[in-house]
């Protein structure tokens, strides 16, 4: 065991090499092109933001694969950081 690396917080190279692979092939998987991804978020952060002020600076959206149901089905995953809530007029 390597203790430099239980203290340390930046991931190695490898894992994040593989961290992309792992993301290249869902997205590969579930046939989305990456202009079919950006208009899906582009579609959710226009909806969301009648309701809601948006972080646009840190907002990340991607495939991922969801193991715990059967046939590791893609699942969209999107981190929106919301600065405030509207007010209702």
């Amino acid at each position: 065991m390597d203790l430099f690396k239980m203290f340390s917080s930046k991931p190695s190279s490898k894992d994040v090499a593989k961290e992309r692979l792992k993301l290249i092939l869902i997205h590969d998987r579930s046939s989305i092109s990456p202009e079919v991804l950006e208009s899906i978020k582009e579609d959710i952060l226009k909806v969301l933001s009648k309701y809601m002020e948006i972080d646009n600076g840190e907002i990340d959206v991607k495939m991922t694969k969801m193991e715990e149901l059967e046939g590791d089905s893609p699942a969209l995953i999107a981190s929106i950081p919301v600065k405030r809530m509207k007010v209702d007029k």
